[in-house]
């Protein structure tokens, strides 16, 4: 999907496939036949863009077999597909029965992230539609919080500095720069924009940013104004910006709220929780850990859960999502005379791990959510005087 902002600026729409589970070439190819291109079809598009992900072994096979990469191209077009972003959060396993905080390894300290992140920019550039001005990948805030020391930092520093020699020489080899973001989530090294603007001063901004996941500030109680003003104040580019909303308690000692954020309490993913207090605000590594005898966090203090919700529809009462604040964020994103970033992607993963009455019962109700989500950020961009492409 593309939009064209009132600067003229061409802003690439997309879903992100670490929805589906997928390890090889051939899964992720069936991805594109059962769900991406029955999306394109239910919007009415005559292109979709697709956030892909690709684990880790896949992204080193296509790095260096230009066969097999012409071989997903020519599925992506075939079914009216595109690619101008790639989704290199997790390194393999996303849909393994627990991921937890194994999502967060290899961190940036450790040679096979810097590997991983150069092979995904080498594969974009042999998929990137013509029309698109560059790509852009995905990456974790540098690793989890702990431990880390100085050692930690130098390490993450040079491979950093690698990193943006890497993608230096791939746009002069292939003519198609790719910019790298890293995305603040809770409870890692960098889980704020604040963290984002002082611990990555260093690094080359012209191919080094920040992906901005909309659920995680939300969570993280961040305006979004200050936000991006605190980044522009840095350097800091948005290199893209994954549409997502969080859930929200207004008043989590409530029973019936209790019960209902017990029903979102799963074993796959973490789930920060963050509660807002007068002095600042409170956390817990995960939901269970908040719903639990000695959390520390209030529960007459609102909380906001990483979890991410589809953004079309909210949760059951007494829940919400924080659907407000991704408007808000797109309005401060898209909604003034210049575009802040043309990438945005939608990254609701946690389709299959909702409350068993929310989840899709099968493939078709899962195109039908997709693509509900998709035409609900549309719908908004449009609002904010974006207009679709043909």
């Amino acid at each position: 999907m593309r939009l064209r902002h009132p600067d003229g600026t061409l802003v690439h729409v997309a879903y992100c496939t670490n929805v589906h589970p997928a390890e090889d070439l051939d899964g992720v190819v069936e991805q594109l036949r059962r769900y991406a291109a029955p999306v394109r079809a239910t919007l009415g598009l005559p292109r979709l863009g697709l956030g892909l992900w690709l684990p880790a072994p896949l992204a080193h096979r296509l790095a260096r077999d230009p066969g097999e990469t012409a071989r997903l191209r020519a599925a992506l077009t075939g079914s009216g597909l595109e690619v101008v972003t790639l989704n290199a959060f997790p390194y393999s396993g996303f849909h393994d029965p627990v991921v937890k905080g194994r999502v967060y390894r290899p961190d940036w300290t450790e040679p096979e992230r810097l590997a991983y992140t150069l092979d995904c920019a080498r594969v974009l550039t042999e998929l990137l539609p013509d029309e698109a001005r560059r790509g852009s990948v995905s990456t974790l805030p540098l690793a989890w919080r702990e431990p880390w020391g100085p050692r930690h930092a130098r390490l993450a520093a040079a491979n950093l500095e690698r990193l943006a020699s890497g993608l230096r020489a791939l746009a002069a080899e292939t003519g198609r720069p790719v910019r790298v973001g890293l995305e603040p989530e809770p409870g890692c090294r960098v889980e704020t924009t604040g963290d984002a603007a002082r611990l990555l001063a260093g690094t080359d901004h012209a191919h080094i940013g920040v992906c901005l996941d909309t659920c995680h500030l939300a969570v993280a109680f961040e305006e979004p104004e200050r936000a991006l003003s605190r980044l522009s104040a840095a350097g800091l580019p948005v290199v893209k910006v994954q549409a997502s909303a969080a859930i929200q308690a207004g008043a989590p000692d409530s029973p019936a709220a209790r019960s209902a954020l017990a029903s979102f309490a799963e074993d796959r993913f973490l789930h920060q929780v963050r509660g807002s207090t007068a002095e600042g605000v409170r956390a817990c590594d995960d939901l269970p850990e908040a719903l639990g005898d000695g959390s520390v966090l209030d529960g007459a203090e609102p909380w906001r859960v990483h979890f991410h919700v589809p953004l079309h529809r909210e949760p059951i009462a007494p829940l919400e999502s924080t659907r407000r604040h991704l408007e808000q964020t797109l309005s401060a994103l898209f909604g003034g005379g210049t575009a802040v970033t043309d990438h945005l992607e939608v990254e609701t993963y946690t389709w299959s791990v909702l409350p068993e009455r929310q989840r899709p019962r099968d493939a078709r109700g899962l195109v039908d959510g997709l693509a509900g989500e998709l035409a609900w950020v549309r719908d908004r961009l449009v609002g904010l005087g974006l207009k679709e492409e043909t």
